[in-house]
C-alpha cells in the first residue's frame, strides 16, 4: 500500500530565500510498514552541529508516533478517493530540489525523487462565496427579502427560518445534525466533513491542525556568517520591554472614566422575545415585522394616448377659435400641449420642451418625499376641547325681557347705578335720560347742546352724580337722586369756585372748570372732542380720553378739589381706551395695537401687553384685577392673563364686524362684547384662585334682536351690578334688558 505524507521541508537556499520564497513541503512515499522521514539537506553554511540536530530529530520521531500512525490513516483514505474535498488541504508536486541524494535513509533510496506536496496562498485556490456583497455588513439586510447578490447578480433571497421546536425536531431524525452549522453570510447550512471534524478535534486539543505539519523542525540559520567579524546588532535589551507601559495604563483609565461617565456607549445585545407565537407568524399582529419594500416607488408617467400622436383624429385637433380662447385662460389652467397633425413622421419637428419636461421629471422625482405613513383613524368629536354644559353654568342672559324706548337717535353709551335701580343713557339726539330699571319709566332727561359719546355714573352710592362727553365738555350732572343730605353734599361738590387759583401752574391751559347752570352741574371744557370717560372707585377722581389731543390725551381729574393733571407727557399712539383697576392703584391705557399698564403712585410703566390686533376698541377689567379683555375692530376678542405672559392667554373670532365694547360682571362669571353685526354674546369666564389652573372660558349665548341701522348696531353692552342681566343700546335707539 503507498501512502502519501506530507512534510513541511527545511531545505532552503539561501538566494531564494533572499527572494522571499517559503520553503516547500515534501511528501515521502511509504511502502509497505517502513516509513521514511524527509529531514533538512546539510549544507556547508549550516555549522558545525549537524549531527546533534540529526538526534535530536531521530529523537522527535520517536515522540511523534501517534501522529505518524494517523498520518498513514489519513492518506490511505485521500488515495482511495482522489476526487473527495480533501484536495484543497494537499497539492502534489514533483522535487526540483538538486540536493536529493542527501535524504537520511538508505542508499538505494535515496536515488530516488520522492513527490513533494506544496501548499499555495494564493486566493484563486479558495472556493468563492456564494454572496458577493463583500464587507457590507449583514445588519443592512435585516429588513429586506434577501440577504445579498450572487456573482450573476441575483438576489439571494432570505431560508425560511425555523423556530426552536422544528430544529430540535429536526435534529432528532437527522444523524449528521451535529455536523451542521449555519453559515450567515451566505444564509445556508454547511455539513462539514470528516477531515473537517478531525481538524476540529486537533485544535481543541491544542495540537496543529494538520497532523502532517512538524511544529518542532530544526532550526535553519539562514544568515551567512562567511567574513561576518561582527553580530548584527550586540545592544541590550532595553529595560522598556519587561515593565508595563504607564502610558497605556493612563490610557485604559481614561476610557475607564469615560465608560462610567457614559461618554462611550456600547450597543446593547439585541434581545429574543421571551415569548413567541408556536405555530409560526400571526397575520393580525400588529407586531409584524415583514420584508416588503420600506419605500413607495416612484409614480409612473403618464402613457401618451391618442393627441400626442403626429397624425390624430380630426377631433383631437382644436380650432383656431378654441386656440384663441385658450389665451384668455389663466397659465394654470391652459393646455400644456395642442395637437397638431402632420404628413409623415420625418416632417415633426423636435418638442420645445423635451427638456424643461426631463428636467421637471428628475425635480419631481428628487423632491417628492416617498414614505408611508401610517393613517390614524382619530374621532373627530374626540379632539374638540370637553367644556361644561350650558345648563350648569346657569343663570346667564339669554332672553330680551324689557325694552326701553324714548330716544330719537342712536344710543351710544349707557351706564347703571350701583344700586342696579337706574340706568342712564346717552344719544346722538344730543340728550340724556335717566330710566327706571324694573318699570322702564324714564326719570329725568337732559337737553344738551350737542352728541352725548359717553355716560358714566359715579361709583359711590352717596353720590348719584352721572358724567357725560358731549362735543369738546365734559359734563358732571346732579341726578336728583338720594336724600337730603346726600343732595346738600352732591352741591357742594358740584359748586365752583371762580375766585379760587389752582395750585397747578398750566392747569388753567389744560382743562377749564366751570359751573353749569343750565343742569346744575359742572362743565369741563377741552380743547379737543373728548370720547370716553371713567370713574376712580372712590369716585374723587376720574379720567377723560381726548384721542386728537397729543400730549393731552389723557387727564386726571380730581373733583373735590377741582384740579385736572396731565400724567403722560409723552403717548405711545393714539389713545383709544382708560379704566383704572378696580382695587389697586394701577391705570391701563389701551392704544390701537397695546396697553400699557402704569403705576400711579411711581407715575412708572409695569407692563405692556401685546395684543396683535389691527386696532383695538374697548377693555374691560376683570373684578378681580388679574385679567382683562381687550375687543378689536376686527371682530376678535383677546383674554389677557397678565400673571401668565403678556400675549394674549385666548383670542376669541366671534363677530364678523367691529366689537364695540366689551364688559366683565361684577360677582358672577360672566363677560360679553357687543358688536355692530347688531349681536352682544354672552361668555362664562370663570378665573380660579390657583395659580396652576388656567380660566375657563366658554361661549354661553348669542343675543339678537337689535336693528342694524346705518351700517351699525349694538353700540355699547352694561352688565346689571347685582343680577345676571345685560343691557344692550342699539343704533336703532332702543335699549334693550336681556334676562336669564
Amino acid at each position: 500500500m503507498k501512502v502519501l505524507i506530507q512534510k513541511k521541508s527545511v531545505s532552503i537556499d539561501p538566494a531564494k530565500k533572499k527572494k522571499g520564497k517559503s520553503p516547500s513541503r515534501a511528501k515521502t512515499s511509504v511502502k509497505g510498514k517502513s516509513r521514511r522521514r524527509v529531514e533538512p539537506i546539510a549544507s556547508v553554511n549550516e555549522g558545525p552541529n549537524e549531527h546533534e540536530k540529526i538526534e535530536q530529530e531521530s529523537s522527535e520521531d520517536e515522540m511523534n508516533q501517534e501522529d505518524l500512525v494517523e498520518d498513514n490513516e489519513t492518506h490511505q483514505s485521500i488515495e482511495e478517493n482522489e476526487s473527495s474535498e480533501d484536495d484543497d488541504f494537499t497539492r502534489t508536486e514533483e522535487i526540483k530540489d538538486s540536493n536529493e541524494g542527501h535524504l537520511l535513509g538508505d542508499d538505494d533510496e535515496a536515488g530516488e525523487a520522492p513527490p513533494t506536496v506544496e501548499e499555495s496562498d494564493s486566493s484563486e485556490d479558495e472556493v468563492p462565496s456564494r454572496n458577493t456583497v463583500g464587507d457590507v455588513p449583514l445588519k443592512w439586510y435585516e429588513d429586506e427579502e434577501h440577504i445579498g447578490y450572487d456573482i450573476t447578480g441575483k438576489k439571494i433571497k432570505k431560508q425560511a427560518r425555523k423556530d426552536k421546536l422544528e430544529s430540535f425536531l429536526a435534529g432528532a431524525d437527522d444523524a449528521k445534525n451535529w455536523r451542521k452549522v449555519y453559515d450567515e453570510y451566505n444564509d445556508e447550512e454547511v455539513e462539514l466533513t470528516k477531515q473537517e471534524t478531525k481538524l476540529i478535534r486537533r485544535m481543541l486539543k491544542g495540537r496543529t491542525p494538520h497532523a502532517e505539519v512538524d511544529p518542532y523542525a530544526p532550526y535553519v540559520d539562514w544568515f551567512v556568517w562567511d567574513d561576518k567579524k561582527h553580530p548584527l546588532s550586540n545592544a541590550p535589551e532595553p529595560k522598556r520591554r519587561f515593565i508595563p507601559s504607564k502610558w497605556e495604563s493612563k490610557k485604559v483609565v481614561e476610557y475607564v472614566r469615560a465608560i462610567r461617565k457614559g461618554l462611550i456607549k456600547f450597543d446593547k445585545p439585541k434581545e429574543e422575545p421571551r415569548f413567541y407565537l408556536l405555530w409560526g407568524d400571526d397575520s393580525s399582529s400588529t407586531d409584524k415585522s415583514g420584508h416588503g419594500l420600506s419605500y413607495i416607488p416612484a409614480p409612473k408617467p403618464k402613457v401618451a394616448g391618442h393627441e400626442e400622436s403626429y397624425n390624430p383624429s380630426i377631433e383631437y385637433i382644436p380650432t383656431q377659435e378654441e386656440i384663441n380662447s385658450y389665451q384668455l385662460m389663466y397659465e394654470e389652467d391652459r393646455p400644456k400641449f395642442i395637437p397638431r397633425r402632420f404628413e409623415s413622421l420625418r416632417t415633426v419637428p423636435a418638442y420645445d420642451n423635451a427638456l424643461k419636461e426631463s428636467f421637471d421629471r428628475c425635480l419631481d422625482l428628487y423632491l417628492c418625499p416617498r414614505t408611508r405613513k401610517k393613517r390614524i383613524n382619530i374621532d373627530p368629536e374626540s379632539l374638540k376641547p370637553k367644556l361644561p354644559s350650558r345648563k350648569d353654568l346657569r343663570p346667564y342672559p339669554m332672553t330680551c325681557y324689557l325694552e326701553y324706548g324714548g330716544h330719537s337717535g342712536a344710543v351710544m353709551s349707557i351706564s347703571i347705578d350701583v344700586s342696579g335701580q337706574w340706568i342712564a343713557s346717552g344719544s346722538m339726539d344730543a340728550t340724556i335720560r335717566i330710566w327706571e330699571v324694573e318699570t322702564g319709566r324714564c326719570r329725568k332727561v337732559w337737553g344738551v347742546d350737542e352728541a352725548v359719546q359717553h355716560v358714566a355714573w359715579n361709583p359711590l352710592p352717596e353720590l348719584p352724580i352721572l358724567a357725560a362727553c358731549v362735543g369738546q365738555d365734559v359734563l358732571l350732572l346732579n341726578t336728583g337722586l338720594g336724600n337730603d343730605e346726600e343732595q346738600q353734599k352732591i352741591k357742594e361738590l358740584l359748586h365752583v369756585d371762580t375766585s379760587a387759583v389752582p395750585d397747578e401752574s398750566g392747569s388753567a391751559s389744560i382743562v377749564s372748570w366751570l359751573q353749569y347752570d343750565k343742569h346744575e352741574g359742572i362743565r369741563l371744557k377741552h380743547h379737543k372732542t373728548v370720547s370716553s370717560v371713567e370713574w376712580h372707585r372712590k369716585g374723587d377722581y376720574f379720567t377723560t380720553i381726548v384721542p386728537g389731543g397729543d400730549t393731552r390725551a389723557i387727564l386726571l381729574h380730581q373733583l373735590s378739589k377741582k384740579l385736572t393733571h396731565n400724567p403722560f407727557k409723552k403717548l405711545h399712539g393714539l389713545p383709544v381706551s382708560a379704566v383704572f383697576h378696580p382695587s389697586r392703584s394701577m391705570f391701563f391705557v389701551a392704544t390701537k395695537k397695546t396697553v400699557r399698564v402704569y403705576d400711579l403712585l411711581k407715575l412708572s410703566l409695569i407692563k405692556k401687553l401685546e395684543t396683535g390686533l389691527r386696532e383695538v376698541s374697548s377693555i374691560a377689567i376683570h373684578p378681580a384685577g388679574d385679567n382683562l379683555i381687550v375687543g378689536s375692530k376686527e371682530g376678535k376678542l383677546c383674554w389677557f392673563d397678565m400673571d401668565l405672559s403678556s400675549k394674549p392667554y385666548r383670542i376669541l373670532k366671534s363677530h364678523p364686524k367691529d366689537i364695540t365694547n366689551v364688559a366683565f360682571h361684577r360677582s358672577y362669571p360672566l363677560f360679553a362684547s357687543s358688536s355692530e353685526d347688531g349681536t352682544a354674546y354672552v361668555f362664562h369666564g370663570m378665573v380660579y384662585s390657583d395659580l396652576n389652573q388656567n380660566p375657563l372660558i366658554v361661549p354661553l349665548e348669542i343675543l339678537r334682536g337689535h336693528s342694524s341701522t346705518n351700517g351699525r348696531g349694538v353700540m355699547d353692552c352694561k352688565f346689571h351690578p347685582r343680577q345676571p342681566w345685560l343691557f344692550t343700546a342699539g343704533a336703532d335707539s332702543v335699549i334693550k334688558l336681556f334676562c336669564h
